[in-house]
């Protein structure tokens, strides 16, 4: 029985080229290639500046770092994700507040979020859930009443679309993160990106991924050529031209792979079309959805035999997914005091979701 995986890469044999030339040359980790994928990607969504990490994670806490999220912070977001999302705002102190999903979207529901700022909010992540882009319009006129940050978690989004804005050009926000993960609409392996039109942001986050340090704009006297400075606590989330070979490879074929899924979509749109026993995802309005996912809701009556469900087509070799379980009810979060109960919308997505 052939198996059927939820998502796979797609390497050719240029890909594979490609890879092949950095490996013969002299730079394998970061290097042209690196710069090189960072000016196509930012010239591909529309923005001014893209850096380039070794995860989409990596990406997430560089681009809170940059904005200034600190331990006296809170952060609002979903809590339909995946956990990096939150863990990301955590490894640098601050809170993250969970604001409840639209039930037919799986994203963040606009008309809650002022409920939950406070005094502490930085900022807010919404997630583009499974390449459906979220109501950024109406997240921005939020962000800018309470002048708080926008953070993009668009590592499902790459190539999406919302009010013929391209996902990633930060019209309204202050920057985006994408993920490079082998089941994402491109890949290098592992990977990820932000990209931002602020130059301060862009400085911050070249220099938060090799270890804070840097040759520019010096604190102290330069005693020589060979002198830099660790200015603040980075981390070492550098991308290889290896990674960013493939990257840039990947990305020639960006317009193709969205075809493709988008295309399968359409078949599942129309096969599952009132079908008595799931409904399926409602895009948003005005919009132009990635796929990075499909997702299927079970009907109420249902829901009890989900793992029944889930065990039968897994095997029948479909290899199904569920995306998420909410952040919030994993056993670390549950530590923090964080409850079940607290969201109904997003646990009653969790219980009917299969994707």
């Amino acid at each position: 029985m052939k198996y059927i995986p939820y998502g796979h890469q797609n390497i050719t044999i240029e890909d594979i080229k490609e890879v092949v030339k950095v490996l013969k040359s002299d730079f394998i980790t970061q290097g042209p290639k690196t710069e090189e994928f960072e000016k196509k990607l930012a010239k591909k969504v529309g923005a001014k500046y893209a850096v380039v990490f070794n995860s989409g994670t990596a990406g997430l806490h560089a681009a809170y770092f940059a904005y200034g999220l600190t331990s006296d912070d809170e952060f609002i977001t979903s809590p339909m994700t995946f956990a990096a999302t939150a863990n990301a705002g955590v490894y640098l102190g601050a809170k993250p507040v969970f604001c409840d999903i639209e039930e037919d979207t799986g994203n963040i529901d606009p008309n809650l979020i002022e409920k939950h700022i406070t005094k502490k909010t930085k900022l807010i992540t919404p997630i583009h859930y499974g390449g459906n882009p979220v109501k950024l319009d109406k997240i921005h006129k939020i962000a800018k009443k309470y002048k708080i940050g926008v953070i993009e978690d668009a590592c499902h989004a790459l190539g999406a679309e919302y009010k013929n804005s391209k996902i990633g050009d930060c019209k309204y926000s202050d920057m985006t993160v994408f993920s490079f993960h082998p089941v994402k609409h491109i890949t290098t392996g592992e990977g990820g990106a932000v990209t931002t039109n602020n130059s301060d942001y862009y400085k911050k986050l070249l220099t938060f991924r090799t270890h804070g340090i840097t040759k520019e704009n010096l604190l102290s006297v330069s005693p020589g050529g060979w002198y830099y400075e660790m200015q603040y606590l980075g981390f070492n989330y550098l991308m290889s031209d290896i990674q960013a070979a493939l990257g840039i490879s990947q990305l020639t074929k960006l317009s193709l792979f969205l075809k493709k899924r988008r295309d399968i979509a359409k078949i599942y749109d129309k096969v599952f079309y009132n079908n008595p026993y799931f409904d399926t995802q409602k895009t948003t309005k005005d919009s132009k959805a990635a796929y990075h996912l499909y997702p299927i809701l079970l009907k109420d009556q249902f829901i009890e035999r989900k793992a029944e469900i889930f065990s039968e087509l897994r095997a029948r070799g479909i290899g199904v997914q569920v995306h998420y379980i909410p952040v919030y009810l994993h056993p670390y979060y549950q530590k923090l005091g964080y409850s079940s109960g607290l969201y109904p919308n997003a646990e009653l997505f969790y219980k009917k979701e299969i994707s």
